[in-house]
């Protein structure tokens, strides 16, 4: 009889208890809260809170609080919240100093513990964070990626749809390059049902999208005095779910660049395959002149926070 899968969930606050409910209704697998000592009990707390809840809607996945890195051995997937949330007025670069140290812990304990696990990072700055915890591990490039571009491309589809005035089920979008204010919609690729989006949307429309996607997370943020949490959790269990299922998806994520896009040592959203190996393929699409230079201006962001890593 097989064995179910093991989903180990770095940080149980409000990305990771919505990720613990998220992989247990759809039975991705057991799932293990994890947080600081000072904070297991409120890990155990919600993992006995979403176990009732599975007696409720009929689901037997197993959620464990922990502080235990031990509890975490072998696991299959590992989805990385833990750091610091922002707060108004920061961006995602002002957390560098606060949360390079958790995830250089996270990646040294991750490398003793479940070494062969599918990692997916959110803890920002995503695209340095996902970064350094390759440094550390030294893990394969195709089984470490940031969640980012799932999410900013949503961001993008819902406003698209909503302007439009069509279901976001029929609005094909992707937002590429780093998780910040420089990331790049990518509007030549753009379509509702195939048919090109400057059908629908007006020029000056559609730059307003533009810029309301790229300040989508700061919007929220300014809204509730947090990060957000839900959308995220669910575009990174899209993520964990592509790899456990084997489903080929394409999408948008933070992988690690050797040539592909002209960067190299670098890891930067693009439109990538994640199935049953983890990211297997990147897809390189055709760029507008203009995208490009978004593109460029996005890798120097991403390349300065890298940077600053380095030197810490």
């Amino acid at each position: 009889m097989a064995n179910r899968k093991k989903i180990g969930l770095i940080g149980a606050g409000n990305i990771g208890g919505e990720l613990a409910r998220l992989c247990a209704n759809k039975e991705l697998g057991d799932v293990f809260l994890f947080d600081i000592p000072a904070k297991e009990n409120f890990a155990k707390g919600k993992a006995l809170d979403l176990e009732q809840n599975g007696a409720i809607l009929g689901y037997d996945s197993h959620v464990r609080g922990t502080a235990n890195w031990a509890d975490l051995e072998g696991a299959d997937v590992l989805i990385v919240t833990a750091g610091i949330p922002r707060k108004p007025g920061q961006s995602r670069d002002d957390l560098v100093a606060v949360n390079l140290p958790i995830i250089r812990d996270v990646a040294t304990n991750a490398k003793k513990h479940c070494p062969n696990a599918f990692v997916i990072v959110i803890s920002n700055p995503l695209d340095a964070m996902v970064y350094e915890y390759k440094r550390v591990t030294g893990c394969p490039k195709g089984m470490i990626t940031g969640m980012a571009g799932v999410l900013d491309s949503a961001r993008f589809q819902l406003f698209l749809a909503r302007e439009a005035g069509v279901s976001v089920k029929d609005v094909r979008a992707m937002v590429l390059g780093g998780h910040g204010d420089d990331m790049v919609p990518v509007l030549s690729m753009t379509t509702i049902n195939g048919i090109p989006v400057s059908n629908f949307i007006a020029k000056d429309k559609l730059q307003s999208i533009v810029e309301r996607t790229r300040k989508g997370g700061g919007e929220i943020v300014n809204l509730m005095g947090t990060s957000a949490y839900y959308a995220p959790a669910t575009a990174a269990v899209a993520m964990a779910e592509a790899y456990l299922l084997d489903q080929k998806r394409l999408l948008a994520c933070a992988t690690y660049l050797e040539g592909e896009y002209g960067y190299k040592d670098l890891f930067m959203g693009v439109p990538a395959v994640i199935g049953g190996k983890g990211v297997e393929k990147i897809v390189e699409i055709p760029l507008s002149d203009e995208e490009k230079g978004m593109l460029a201006k996005s890798a120097a962001s991403v390349q300065s926070i890298v940077d600053v890593c380095k030197k810490s």
